[in-house]
């Protein structure tokens, strides 16, 4: 089982020494990649609240948000040489899925194929109309949306007719370097998301899951799977654990069966990031 860190880099704590040192610690250490979120505006008032706190609302430093993923990628794909990268999640459906594809792209072809792209609908409602695009068919949108990626990752001549996007026939290139385009990581714990992953993906994310939930995930997944002729070994399982986890507790997720254990970095305080990459590495010395 390989491990990974999660980051939710933001500015004004986020500064470019400290990102650049972070990566070229945590690759120096044998982790496996780095993942980010994404959110492009932040709202003071929300319909649906922010799943990942009790208050409803993402936290971020006074004056601060979150830093872009790809151009965080680009900017850390630079000074380093082994470190994987995966968008945990971009938000497909409030994007443009030509320039999408266009950057992902550039970005695996200038990282030498070290990109892992993981894809969600998003929550937040005023987000994604902000975006320019309306919150209830945002499902369907992102299943048109990853259709057109795949045309212009792998077709010399890419097209692409649907109801809610439509490509004229255009070439795209770079193409990216991995094989069959970049790898596309369906996140999200819903029947629509299971259904999406086993139909589009090379992998699965689960986001703070406990050991019982991810169990229970993975048959929710199995079942998803068998309807496209597919099984769970035929994809990535990848899962971020709460915070606070045991040795045991990352050997049972081994034991599950889990491919990639994504660990919270949290704190992006100095002392804070270094006394848990110290825990992290203890953790790793288990497997």
């Amino acid at each position: 089982m390989k491990i990974g860190i999660f980051a939710t880099f933001m500015s004004p704590i986020a500064t470019p020494d400290m990102i650049t040192e972070f990566a070229r610690q945590i690759e120096q250490m044998g982790i496996d990649s780095l993942w980010m979120g994404e959110h492009v505006v932040l709202f003071d008032k929300m319909v649906n609240p922010y799943p990942g706190s009790r208050d409803g609302k993402i936290p971020v430093p006074e004056g601060g948000g979150m830093l872009d993923t790809i151009s965080t990628f680009s900017f850390l794909a630079g000074c380093t040489k082994n470190l994987r990268f995966g968008t945990g999640i971009t938000l497909l459906p409030q994007r443009n899925p030509v320039y999408t594809a266009k950057e992902f792209a550039t970005l695996d072809w200038l990282s030498s194929g070290r990109i892992d792209f993981g894809v969600g609908v998003g929550w937040c409602k005023e987000e994604v109309e902000a975006c320019g695009y309306t919150f209830e068919n945002r499902g369907a949108r992102c299943d048109e949306f990853l259709d057109v990626l795949q045309e212009l990752w792998t077709e010399p001549l890419a097209e692409y007719s649907g109801k809610h996007f439509n490509l004229p026939a255009c070439r795209m290139d770079p193409k990216p370097v991995q094989a069959g385009g970049i790898p596309v990581i369906i996140g999200g714990h819903t029947a629509a998301g299971f259904n999406r992953a086993a139909k589009y993906g090379d992998g699965w994310y689960g986001f703070q899951l406990n050991l019982e939930q991810t169990r229970a995930m993975q048959v929710q997944l199995s079942q998803a799977l068998e309807k496209q002729d597919r099984k769970l070994q035929d994809i990535e399982f990848i899962i971020t654990p709460p915070y606070q986890l045991s040795e045991d507790a990352v050997l049972a997720y081994q034991d599950l069966g889990v491919d990639r254990l994504i660990l919270h970095l949290g704190s992006q305080k100095p002392d804070k990031i270094q006394n848990r990459l110290e825990e992290i590495g203890n953790l790793m010395t288990r497997l």
